[in-house]
């Protein structure tokens, strides 16, 4: 799975690697060494807003989306917390994601990942989990392939509220493969920049066709290196977090 990841990377340098034509500086996030569930990460999507009541063309966009994905027949926003991941096997099936994958997809950056090894101290005998840090060792950016969905508060009463959408996302996984490999089974799954239009393209709907584009993970090679406990704690945040610590 991929529970924390790091996410620093700055919103304008983000719109010239994706090429994205939409963003909103008011709506900026601060880099993130701790990205958690619940928080709002970066998102790359696809969509033709409707305007003067006719679809408008398709543009890319730059926006915050809130990780844990709420279907839009959810009752309320706790399932969320449980759907911060989508097997790649499976999302094209599963009730939670199959809408969401056929036509809205999304690209998470990222710099890496966290994931956790249980370890056997040699002189207690003790077990703990070991953080990880995940990453390209050329430390190239990282695009998660994802899903996003939008969800409308019952408890809302007015459409023109902006408190009455929620627009949320999750990060599809899948084998771990290299360093990621030795240190957990499951692992995000990213996409090359050749694959980025035709995954967020909202108008590619073969299901066949978008399964093929998570086949290979596009991470080339991967480093893993142990990193502080500290990590574990959701409110501690920095770039000591990336420090290798004997393990």
């Amino acid at each position: 799975m991929c529970g924390r990841y790091v996410s620093t990377r700055s919103p304008e340098g983000l719109v010239q690697h994706f090429g994205a034509t939409e963003w909103c500086p008011e709506e900026a996030l601060e880099p993130s060494w701790n990205v958690a569930p619940t928080n709002r990460v970066w998102a790359v999507l696809e969509r033709a807003p409707r305007e003067n009541g006719e679809a408008a063309p398709v543009r890319r966009e730059l926006r915050p989306l809130r990780w844990g994905l709420v279907p839009s027949w959810a009752k309320d926003t706790r399932i969320g917390a449980r759907l911060i991941n989508a097997r790649a096997e499976t999302v094209h099936e599963k009730p939670a994601f199959r809408r969401a994958f056929a036509k809205r997809r999304c690209l998470l950056p990222a710099d890496g990942f966290y994931e956790w090894q249980q370890v056997t101290s040699g002189t207690t005998g003790r077990t703990r989990k070991q953080p990880y840090f995940i990453s390209p060792e050329d430390g190239r950016l990282m695009a998660f392939a994802g899903l996003y969905e939008y969800w409308r508060d019952p408890e809302v009463e007015r459409d023109d509220d902006p408190a009455a959408r929620l627009t949320t996302c999750t990060i599809i996984t899948t084998e771990a493969t290299d360093a990621a490999g030795r240190v957990h089974p499951r692992m995000p799954l990213a996409l090359t920049p050749d694959d980025y239009d035709a995954w967020l393209d909202p108008r590619h709907q073969d299901p066949d066709e978008l399964r093929e584009l998570l086949s290979p993970p596009a991470d080339g090679h991967l480093g893993a290196r142990p990193v502080s406990p500290a990590v574990n704690n959701v409110r501690n945040n920095g770039p000591a977090l990336l420090e290798e610590t004997p393990p």
